[in-house]
């Protein structure tokens, strides 16, 4: 128990289920996407793929990564309409 409160005292804490939810979400939607802009052959879907997977390492807080994750998807939504 101890070592728990050194942890969070350090500032680490363990994510909400609502950001373990968004990551896992968003990075399948990134390898989706990686997947369909190597095979045919658009930048844009490749690239927009590879920041959906990695973006949750550097995102901590939940609105945002939910915000960022949503504006992303519309992203790729409108190039995939283009």
């Amino acid at each position: 128990m101890d070592e728990l409160k050194a942890l969070q005292g350090l500032g680490l804490e363990m994510p909400s289920p609502a950001y373990l939810i968004g990551a896992v979400l968003f990075g399948i939607a990134g390898l989706i996407a990686f997947r369909m802009g190597r095979k045919g052959d658009r930048p844009v879907t490749l690239w927009l793929g590879v920041v959906l997977m990695f973006y949750p390492y550097a995102v901590s807080n939940t609105w945002t990564l939910w915000a960022i994750g949503c504006v992303l998807c519309a992203a790729l939504w409108w190039d995939h309409m283009r």
